[in-house]
């Protein structure tokens, strides 16, 4: 019988069926029998000696509780759907929970608790820096910092319904400077509606209100006031959003007050590209622009900027680099009507740095041609012949040392499985040995690991057994029945049998079985959760 790697059908929680050898269909009193027959064999007081008797307790415990969540009828069906995360978080809660659809609903609702719990606890903090520099103003002996612009947030959960936000802002330049300070208020008020209250002091000061509310499933609309306190003028802002498909929105916002105007935009974001448009009129202009990102690989990405209107003409060109799991390095050129500029942003979880330098105030073909290609081919140089070979050598060293890892875990979960055999080999033996005086099923070798290996075995005989395979003879023939059948079930990864181990995380993995019945000899390949009944039909 020969088998590929079969991938598992439905739920993967199947670690204590496979424990206890059982389906995951058995019937309550296939439990119970599976149950003692573990039990006679793993139970402490039948341990010899005092390190073996060690082993027979861990094993017991497990045997223990495999059997404790099985046997429930409650905590066996939250385990098939949820496995051991789902009876950790609090699921046991008593017969209301008696159908799928009720345990997953709570299940969900705990997690839910969970996240809310966790945003509560924790500040949520964001902001950004900018530096502007000018080469210009260097060389002419003024200093290259133009100005700087620094803005933060946090936020905090109040309670499930509240947050609240603090927010400050401080721009300055070579003549003069200035701050804004500003408090928000949040409040759910419903599943799909929300107000914020809004003040802010400093050279802006104002009050103000924001609420939101989800019109349907696919629109949702947000209406601004605010009443400046310096001038004493009202502005209302109405803004209406809809999703137009799985990956991109439009939105519609209307604005009257002193500078009254409307804005149309448009979003879309998938998991390779990223673009929007925006197109603005109002008092004394109009304006627009357009953005477009698209990811080249795993870890860096390509972006486009254009902007139009009256006092901006502009396109931006460049790229970025994921370097850390959250942060991001981006380099943009800019040429436009306010001159040849670059642009270095880093961008870490919430927080952004980011650095203009003005390259020079005039566009020369020649000077512009420069200034875009010498940067790109210096990129390309440093990812070449510094970068590049920096990260093949960290990724060697962390593979590695996951290597070791790995194998540290595979070592001590064979010194495991051969403990567990040990205490299976005397009830093993007197099994093969009542098999052989009626003719009956005896494994007389079993193997379990790598595919490849196990494919090959033939081409190593007589050689140590790769190490990518552990051999699970002992297993097999204790789990012969007195009846002469051997059964290992479908869907149950077969690791997580007693006396077995994964010798080969991640990696697929088969079964090789030789066997003698009725004094012939037969082999058998299965895939790690595929069915194996032993001998198979007209042997």
């Amino acid at each position: 019988m020969m088998g590929d790697e079969a991938a598992p059908k439905g739920p993967q929680n199947r670690e204590l069926y496979a424990l206890l050898n059982l389906s995951p269909e058995a019937s309550d009193e296939e439990i119970r029998k599976a149950y003692r027959q573990w039990a006679q064999v793993y139970h402490p007081d039948k341990s010899p000696s005092p390190l073996m008797k060690e082993v027979a307790e861990e094993n017991f415990k497990r045997i223990c509780e495999a059997y404790e969540i099985l046997s429930d009828e409650t905590k066996r069906l939250i385990y098939d759907l949820y496995g051991m995360e789902g009876l950790a978080s609090g699921l046991e809660l008593g017969p209301r929970l008696s159908k799928a659809e009720e345990i997953k609903e709570e299940l969900e609702r705990i997690k839910r608790r969970e996240e809310e719990a966790k945003k509560m606890a924790h500040f949520m903090p964001s902001g950004s820096i900018v530096f502007n520099l000018s080469l210009p103003s260097f060389l002419d002996g003024d200093g290259i910092m133009r100005g700087m612009v620094m803005a933060s947030q946090v936020q905090s959960q109040l309670s499930k319904d509240d947050a609240i936000a603090i927010a400050g802002n401080l721009a300055a330049n070579q003549r003069s400077g200035g701050g804004i300070g500003t408090a928000i208020l949040r409040r759910q008020l419903s599943p799909v509606s929300s107000i914020e209250f809004v003040a802010s002091t400093g050279l802006q000061s104002l009050i103000g209100m924001q609420t939101t509310r989800q019109l349907s499933i696919h629109s949702t609309a947000t209406i601004n006031i605010s009443k400046s306190l310096s001038d004493g003028s009202i502005n209302l802002t109405n803004t209406w959003t809809r999703q137009l498909s799985e990956t991109s929105s439009g939105n519609i916002e209307l604005a009257l007050g002193m500078r009254s105007g409307i804005t149309v935009g448009w979003k879309k974001r998938d998991e390779n590209v990223s673009a929007g448009a925006d197109l603005k009129i109002e008092t004394g202009g109009l304006g627009a622009s357009a953005r477009y990102t698209r990811k080249l690989s795993s870890k860096s990405h390509g972006r486009i900027v254009g902007r139009i209107g009256s006092n901006a003409l502009e396109i931006e060109v460049g790229g970025g680099r994921k370097i850390s799991e959250f942060s991001t390095l981006r380099m943009m050129y800019t040429i436009g009507i306010k001159g040849i500029f670059w642009k270095l942003e880093l961008h870490r979880g919430g927080q952004k740095l980011i650095v203009p330098v003005l390259l020079s105030a005039y566009i020369s073909p020649v000077f512009a041609t420069g200034a875009f290609i010498v940067p790109t081919s210096l990129y390309f140089l440093l990812k070449k012949f510094l970068v590049k070979p920096y990260m093949q050598k960290r990724e060697k060293r962390k593979a590695l040392e996951n290597m070791e890892k790995t194998y540290g875990k595979v070592r001590e979960a064979r010194a495991s499985a051969e403990k567990a055999q040990q205490l299976l080999q005397n009830v093993a033996t007197r099994k093969k040995n009542r098999q052989a005086e009626t003719g009956g099923l005896i494994v007389t070798k079993a193997l379990y690991g790598d595919a490849k290996a196990i494919e090959k075995r033939h081409e190593h005989l007589g050689e140590e057994v790769d190490s990518g395979v552990i051999d699970v003879t002992v297993p097999m023939n204790f789990l012969v029945s007195d009846s002469g059948e051997l059964k290992l079930h479908e869907g149950v990864k077969k690791s997580g049998i007693m006396g077995f181990c994964d010798p080969c995380p991640d990696q697929p993995k088969q079964l090789y079985v030789a066997y003698t019945y009725n004094s012939r000899t037969f082999e058998a390949i299965v895939g790690d959760f595929e069915e194996l009944v032993l001998p198979q039909a007209g042997q």
